[in-house]
């Protein structure tokens, strides 16, 4: 049965692939990551229908705010991750900081912790979206 995706606050697999403790720590570093950064941010642990980007695109845009949100799929057995970002979860996260937790987590997965790797890495991401400042119009510039 391929893993599909839960949304109570945050996607994780269902079925065998972790254990409750474990879906616990993931769901706790979402709540921190969106917290940190006030974005969304959904987990996808399972196999692609077709290629992986497109893919992880196509999950992204199914979710209720699809431009806030940071989506992490991550494919085991095909050995895939992707990091997806949403138009303006984009303004937040650069790209060299999504790079950066993917090596992470690529390393904690290479030593057989996807658990490890998934909590690490969307800690990580929250950490550095950083939220664009809010500026006014109507202020006048100070000197």
């Amino acid at each position: 049965m391929p893993a599909s995706p839960v949304r109570p606050e945050a996607q994780v697999p269902v079925g065998d692939a972790f254990t409750p403790d474990q879906l616990h720590d993931i769901e706790r570093a979402v709540r921190h990551a969106e917290e940190a950064s006030g974005l969304h941010f959904s987990v996808y642990v399972g196999g692609a229908d077709s290629e992986t980007r497109p893919f992880a695109v196509e999950l992204l845009n199914e979710l209720d705010d699809p431009d806030h949100t940071v989506l992490v799929y991550v494919d085991p057995a095909g050995r895939r991750l992707e990091i997806v970002t949403g138009a303006e979860a984009k303004r937040q996260l650069s790209d060299t900081a999504a790079g950066l937790a993917a090596l992470t987590m690529q390393t904690s997965f290479a030593t057989g912790d996807l658990t490890g790797g998934l909590v690490t890495g969307v800690q990580q991401l929250g950490t550095n979206a950083h939220q664009a400042p809010l500026l006014h119009a109507n202020e006048p510039h100070k000197q």
